[in-house]
Order: C-alpha cells, then sequence, then structure tokens
C-alpha cells in the first residue's frame, strides 16, 4: 500500500467516523429536542386544561350572578303584584262589608251578636258599642235587646264592641278589627303543591 492510498483510506476511515459521530451526535440532539417538544405539549395542554377550568369556573360564577340579579327581580315583581292583587282583594272585601252593612241581614248580625255579649257578661255590668255609621240603628237595637247602646268615638267600619269593666274585658266583634286580622295574615299560596 503506497502512500497515496494509506492517506486515502485513512481519509475515508476518518470521514466515515466524522460521520458516524456527527449522526449520533444529531440523534441525540433530535431525541433531546423531541423530548422537549414532548414536555412542552404536555406543560401547555396542562396549561390549557387549566386555563379552561378557570374560565368555566368565572363562567358559572358569571351565570350564577345574573341568575341571581334576575331571581331577585322577579321576586320583587312578584311581590309587588301581590301586594297589588292583595290590595284590591282587601277594597273589594271592604266594599262588600259596606254593602253588608246595608242590608237586614245585618240587623239580626248586630242582633245576634249583642245578645252573645249580654249572655257572656251575665249579671255583670256592661257597655255596648256601635260604628258611628250605624247611628240609624242604634235606637232600633236598643228597643230590640233591651240594653243600652253607646255610639263609639271612632269608626270600626260594622259590628259591635262591648266592655265589661269589672273583669276589664273587651269583646271586640268589630269588622274593622277581624278586616285588620285578615289583611295582616293573608298570604299567597300558590304553585303546584296548592292546586
Amino acid at each position: 500500500m503506497t502512500i497515496d492510498e494509506k492517506l486515502s483510506h485513512f481519509y475515508d476511515i476518518t470521514v466515515e467516523e466524522a460521520h458516524e459521530k456527527a449522526a449520533a451526535i444529531l440523534d441525540e440532539h433530535k431525541a433531546a429536542l423531541e423530548k422537549m417538544a414532548e414536555e412542552h405539549k404536555t406543560l401547555s395542554e396542562e396549561n390549557a386544561q387549566t386555563q379552561i377550568k378557570a374560565e368555566t369556573a368565572s363562567a358559572r360564577r358569571e351565570i350564577n350572578k345574573a341568575l341571581s340579579a334576575e331571581q331577585l327581580t322577579i321576586k320583587r315583581d312578584w311581590t309587588r303584584k301581590q301586594n297589588e292583587l292583595k290590595e284590591k282583594i282587601f277594597s273589594e272585601v271592604k266594599g262588600l262589608l259596606e254593602s253588608f252593612t246595608k242590608t237586614p241581614e245585618y240587623e239580626n248580625y248586630l242582633t245576634a251578636k249583642i245578645k252573645e255579649a249580654l249572655d257572656f257578661a251575665g249579671n255583670d255590668e256592661i257597655t255596648i258599642y256601635l260604628s258611628p255609621e250605624d247611628r240609624s240603628l242604634a235606637e232600633k237595637l236598643q228597643h230590640t235587646t233591651g240594653t243600652a247602646i253607646q255610639l263609639a268615638k271612632d269608626s270600626f267600619l260594622g259590628g259591635i264592641r262591648a266592655m265589661i269593666p269589672q273583669k276589664n274585658i273587651l269583646i271586640d266583634h268589630s269588622f274593622a278589627g277581624n278586616f285588620e286580622a285578615a289583611y295582616k295574615e293573608f298570604k299567597f299560596d300558590g304553585g303546584p303543591e296548592h292546586e
């Protein structure tokens, strides 16, 4: 083997080794880059999932906030409408009471309530009061029941009130008392379970 051949052979072997080393370094570098890319991909997916969860929670909070505000508005409207209806109902009831006080049945009602109060008082002193609107019935009721009737200073829409001073008892069969009690206790019970 001549020197040129030896040199050529040495050159070929060196170049081949250099190519192999370069290929090994490239493969190693490529594997490192692929590993880094995979880690970056995994990290990006985790970050994306975290961001999706955060944005979903934020969207839920916004929806709940809007829903709560709408429920509050609906409840206010519902309460306002209930109050309007309650006022209308009790206005009609008051009108019916006023109409009732102009009927013969009203005089019978007053007579019955006065007799109940007299029976309850027994032998005790009792004072019977009529509402000022019932002034025209006072004399007739005194004659019918055989007891003195006084007119109250304040109106109580009709009915009677009676006082038994010895026992400190007030008998209240006034329309105003019952009307106010019904007004305070009145509730709208609605919905499927009440239908």
